[in-house]
């Protein structure tokens, strides 16, 4: 016997009782979409009837009330129904917010929602929003469709986020630094327009300013470096605390940035003004906006979650991956976190197969090869990465324990599943990438690394710049130093 209450699933109620889909098309017009199969199967997974009540403007008494009429008109038998109970409480207001956002990906309007957001989030916070995603994501939404919502969650959220007090952290805890970041890109985007202005008032030509224009693209194009401590500093950090869907989200709006960017720089080459302003006008806005969803949801929300141990993890691993534009200041006190364990062999050595190494030349020796080395153990998390003073890829110590999938853009997501798929399965034993990067060939060969026994330990992750050994030819026997 199937129970009615506010969590029971529009998907499953109607697969118990098909005959309820042309049912709830009479009740409210807005269940027509149901009709259509792929809608049906995405919203299935997702609308609760609590959504449906929101949805149909139906009260849940009442929907549920018909609901189990027609049931019994139809088998001739009552479900078993729970009381809706009183309205109120987080976890109410979270489910009522979860079917404005239905609302929207259903194709309801902005303005059509609204006010009825405004009733219900006269105090949500950064947290909830992200929680509203994250189960969004886990109840089935696409991650894509997150991405496309993401803009319109922002809209509809807004008055209620711009209420909020201003974040107070000091200066050089990591949130002050990536503040600061975005005061210099906002007056970056602000001189970019300028030049713009004066190129489209006949104050100067866009021949003459091109220069200009292209030192200014270049400089904007160090947020790259903002974006990257995102994702290798707080995102690991805040999965932990299993808050992940909101930050893949928002990676995939970083490559969309970045993928803007190069755009830019082709337009600017191609030398016609106005398609280059239209992209800028574009670009602009977005950068925008993403500064506005970090300092609103991502900055509160990381502040509300992560211990200031982590916040020290944090702060000392910055320095790997660098700064766009400024350095953090002085005076955020970064505490020491726990110390490194040392495991220690015979006389001090570890033993293996082929002779003994202390721990640290072994650790010198690894950070001394050309290239960079990441393994990931059985459970396909990350235990170690090669420090090298100049890695190709950066790599901070918060990556360490994350999960690979997420250590890669959304994008390629499913290429690294299936080399670990087929590492485990003992199907392959290596698998090979180049790509030409910043004007360097860059070799990547993963590795599945197994024992004598052929057990799988894990993956070995090994990429190296070859332009120069690309560019070798003859021989050299003799040192040459010069």
């Amino acid at each position: 016997m199937m129970r009615l209450e506010r969590s029971t699933l529009i998907g499953d109620l109607v697969d118990e009782f098909p005959f309820l889909l042309e049912y709830l098309t009479k009740i409210s017009p807005v269940f027509e979409r149901l009709n259509d199969p792929k809608m049906r199967q995405q919203m299935g997974k997702i609308a609760s009837l609590e959504m449906v009540s929101q949805m149909g403007e139906i009260e849940m008494d009442e929907l549920i009330g018909s609901l189990n009429a027609e049931i019994e008109r139809v088998t001739g038998k009552k479900e078993d129904v729970l009381s809706p109970g009183p309205d109120g409480g987080k976890e109410e207001k979270l489910q009522q917010l979860k079917s404005v956002i239905m609302d929207l990906h259903s194709g309801r309007t902005v303005e059509d929602v609204k006010q009825r957001f405004l009733d219900l989030a006269s105090d949500v916070d950064a947290s909830e929003i992200a929680r509203m995603e994250q189960e969004l994501i886990d109840d089935g939404l696409p991650q894509e469709e997150i991405k496309k919502l993401c803009d319109v969650h922002v809209s509809v959220f807004k008055d209620s986020l711009d209420k909020k007090e201003e974040l107070g952290v000091p200066p050089g805890h990591p949130i002050h630094t990536f503040m600061e970041e975005n005061e210099v890109l906002e007056g970056l985007l602000v001189a970019l327009s300028g030049i713009i202005k004066d190129i489209e008032e006949g104050k100067s030509g866009f021949p003459e300013r091109k220069g200009d224009l292209r030192r200014m693209l270049q400089s904007i194009s160090k947020l790259d470096l903002h974006y990257l401590r995102k994702e290798n500093q707080l995102f690991p950090l805040l999965e932990k605390h299993n808050i992940s869907g909101p930050t893949q989200v928002m990676w995939a709006l970083h490559d969309d940035i970045r993928g803007m960017l190069k755009e830019a720089h082709l337009r600017l080459e191609a030398g016609d003004l106005e398609p280059f302003r239209e992209h800028i006008e574009v670009m602009s806005r977005t950068m925008k906006d993403m500064v506005y969803k970090e300092e609103k949801v991502l900055f509160p929300m990381s502040l509300d979650n992560l211990s200031e141990e982590e916040w020290n993890r944090v702060r000392k691993g910055e320095g790997e991956i660098g700064y766009a534009w400024i350095k953090p200041d002085e005076g955020y006190e970064v505490g020491t976190l726990h110390p490194e364990s040392r495991i220690n062999g015979p006389e001090g050595k570890l033993r293996l197969d082929e002779g003994y190494l202390t721990l640290e030349q072994l650790n010198c020796m690894l950070k001394s090869l050309p290239i960079d080395i990441s393994f990931v153990d059985t459970d396909n998390r990350v235990a170690y990465y090669s420090a090298t003073d100049e890695r190709i890829f950066p790599r901070s110590p918060a990556v360490i324990g994350r999960e690979v999938k997420n250590c890669h853009p959304p994008k390629s997501v499913h290429v690294v599943e299936r080399i670990l798929s087929e590492f485990k399965a003992g199907k392959k034993e290596v698998a090979e990438f180049w790509i030409q990067l910043h004007g360097k060939f860059i070799h990547i060969r993963y590795f599945a690394v197994r024992n004598k026994d052929g057990e799988f330990l894990g993956t070995l992750e090994v990429s190296q710049d070859v332009t120069h050994i690309r560019e070798l030819e003859g021989n050299r026997r003799l040192l040459d130093w010069s």
